[in-house]
């Protein structure tokens, strides 16, 4: 029988409802980073947070297509696409599994997470990696050489309640082209929960996010929820325009971001392309097989949590959740006591970016490295040394 999500705590299971009610009022009493809050084992996903930045590609054709446009606004176009498409599988894919939106996990400090996926724009590849655990902070790196087209990021949460729960992602994402040398700095929406108090969770957008290429065009994004009395949920508007042209748009976009959108020409007002999420099939995601992944590895190190979340034992679930904490504070102890730091497998914390620093110029917009623990980039070097370490063991 389903549940009546309509009424308060109609969404929650009868056994739940007490700690359920209990939650809420706890968050509404709370003074701080709700992220530090330890929520009721049967409102957690069985999935880490680490594991959110495969959502960025999860359409790895669309990822790839700007690199294949020689004209520089129409590249930022088909750029604005790929990140409006990104969007559903980003905030609200687990809604539409579960049911609603469930909590993730925590990720611990030099958790990854790495893939790959395989279609018809050849491999795209992926590595998250947790970087920061206070403040907790995920790094993330996709590339696919074929194309030349890489992205990487970081970011970390902030949460606080104020009538629902506000959520500020903290950090940024930069899109490279090799074919056109082209940057892309991307900023990031802020999130809110509704439907707390009926049991069902799910996630809604605000506020306003822009895209500035190195190339010299920009993007705006527009984000409005359904309101008390009107709006659809979930829509956005966004426009292409030339830096510092703001009201000399291009090319326009509207919709709903968890169903899809349409593409106009701005000035014949003409429909030239859309997106329809129920018509394009996701690319799976390609994992080492369980038994083959590294210890660190987010499936293998929360194997067991996950197990006892689908099956609802929620005892099980906190005391297997206790277990790898207090590793982690265990580890946390030794490295203070021998004066050393954990030392981060793919990324590593800079000083200054001047990518990063010559586009947040242009754009406008300062972002807050004190806020992430530092400016978080891919290491190729790093890896490059890690890889030949491991080929000498093998020999």
């Amino acid at each position: 029988m389903s549940r009546d999500t309509k009424t308060e705590g109609g969404g929650v299971a009868p056994q739940n409802k007490g700690s359920w009610s209990s939650f809420l009022k706890s968050i509404a009493t709370f003074n701080g980073d709700l992220n530090s809050m330890t929520a009721p084992p049967f409102i957690l996903s069985s999935q880490s947070l680490v594991e959110f930045s495969a959502y960025w590609t999860e359409y790895p054709s669309v990822f790839v297509a700007p690199a294949s446009e020689p004209d520089p606004a129409k590249r930022m176009l088909l750029v604005l696409k790929w990140w409006c498409s990104t969007l559903k599988q980003q905030y609200s894919s687990r809604s539409e599994q579960y049911g609603n939106e469930k909590k993730p996990l925590n990720p611990f400090l030099g958790e990854i997470f790495l893939g790959k996926w395989e279609d018809e724009a050849g491999t795209t590849q992926l590595v998250s990696e947790q970087v920061s655990h206070h403040p907790p902070v995920t790094a993330y790196c996709i590339w696919n050489d074929r194309h030349g087209v890489r992205l990487q990021g970081y970011n970390g949460q902030k949460a606080s309640f104020s009538r629902t729960i506000h959520v500020k992602q903290i950090g940024h994402s930069l899109l490279h082209i090799d074919r056109y040398n082209e940057d892309y700095l991307f900023t990031l929406p802020a999130i809110h929960i509704e439907g707390l108090i009926y049991g069902n969770p799910f996630v809604e957008l605000s506020k306003t996010t822009y895209i500035q290429s190195s190339s010299g065009y920009c993007a705006k994004i527009d984000y409005s929820g359904k309101g008390w009395m009107s709006g659809k949920k979930n829509s956005f508007t966004a426009t292409v325009y030339p830096e510092g042209h703001e009201r000399d748009t291009l090319y326009e976009l509207a919709g709903q971001w968890t169903t899809g959108f349409t593409i106009k020409d701005h000035k014949t007002k003409k429909e030239i392309d859309s997106w329809y999420a129920k018509d394009h099939k996701t690319t799976p995601l390609i994992l080492a097989p369980l038994a083959e992944q590294d210890p660190m590895e987010s499936r293998k190190a929360w194997y067991a949590v996950g197990q006892a979340i689908e099956k609802g034992n929620m005892d099980l679930t906190s005391q297997e959740k206790s277990k790898i904490e207090n590793q982690q504070r265990e580890l946390r102890r030794k490295e203070q006591a021998e004066g050393r730091q954990w030392e981060r497998r793919f990324f590593s914390r800079v000083e200054h970016d001047p990518v990063l620093a010559a586009l947040e110029k242009r754009m406008g917009e300062r972002q807050e490295p004190e806020k992430t623990g530092g400016i978080w980039r891919w290491d190729a070097e790093k890896v490059r040394a890690r890889v030949q370490q491991q080929q000498l063991r093998q020999q």
